[in-house]
């Protein structure tokens, strides 16, 4: 039975994987810091669609907890986490003339640091690759980290989670090394998809424009990257950007 933990399921992209995950039939751990009314909704459609869900709160700041938390999810789910969705972040803004180092703490903590810790648990339950029809190993685990297309094209804006999101982008390619063949490691770089919390609605809609399709992301695209890399069993170390091409071409500022 494939079980999934996905963190920062309660809303947003990760309600919309979680929810993805248990459609392609994973039983899913519900991840959230704060957020448990989304959770439990998340939770509630997860066991709809016939699949079993948990609900775990974890502080992904906290070292100790976020120790725990996958075999947390492993225990409650019934054996081992074969996907795991690094998902969960903190996005605020500074620059360098006003990021302090609480700022810098906390985008590392939540964008790099938990991850780090995540994967390490995760690979220390021994997955094994398991030969496919020709003989040659197939890998039974697979991690997907929630990077962002700024990565490719970064900013001065943001500057504290732009560099923790570049450091997971190298963690992403690293342990793709490091756990081959038995786990692939791989990220995906939204774009324009749901409307930010300091964003206006009018800034938003410019922000989808400005993309080199000119048009935004839906979370179905996310999902579609998503079922990809689930799909794709020579695919590890990669990065796609689900962006409309933002990468490529910054054409306004207003994340």
């Amino acid at each position: 039975m494939p079980r999934a933990l996905v963190t920062g399921a309660g809303k947003r992209l990760g309600r919309a994987m979680a929810l993805y995950l248990a459609e392609r039939g994973f039983d899913v751990a519900v991840h959230y810091a704060t957020s448990h009314a989304g959770a439990s909704d998340t939770a509630g459609e997860i066991t709809a669609l016939g699949r079993r869900a948990v609900l775990l709160q974890a502080d992904l700041l906290d070292e100790a907890e976020t120790q725990a938390l996958l075999p947390r999810a492993a225990a409650s789910l019934g054996g081992p986490i074969t996907c795991l969705v690094n998902n969960a972040s903190i996005f605020e803004a500074d620059d360098i003339h006003n990021a302090s180092s609480e700022s810098w703490d906390r985008h590392i903590g939540s964008n790099l640091r938990a991850p780090f810790v995540l994967t390490q648990t995760m690979a220390r339950q021994g997955l094994l690759a398991t030969p496919d029809k020709r003989g040659e190993p197939h890998a039974t685990g697979l991690i997907v980290n929630m990077i962002d297309q700024r990565v490719h094209s970064p900013t001065p804006e943001f500057m504290s989670y732009t560099i923790a999101k570049m450091g997971l982008w190298a963690m992403t390619r690293t342990t793709a090394q490091a756990l081959a063949p038995a786990i692939r490691v791989n990220g995906i770089g939204p774009g324009p998809t749901l409307q930010g919390q300091h964003q206006t609605a009018e800034v938003f809609a410019q922000e989808r424009r400005d993309t080199v399709l000119e048009r935004g992301v839906n979370p179905a695209d996310i999902t579609a990257a998503l079922g990809y890399l689930m799909d794709a069993p020579t695919v590890t170390g990669q990065l796609i950007c689900t962006d409309s091409g933002q990468h490529l071409q910054w054409q306004n500022s207003h994340a």
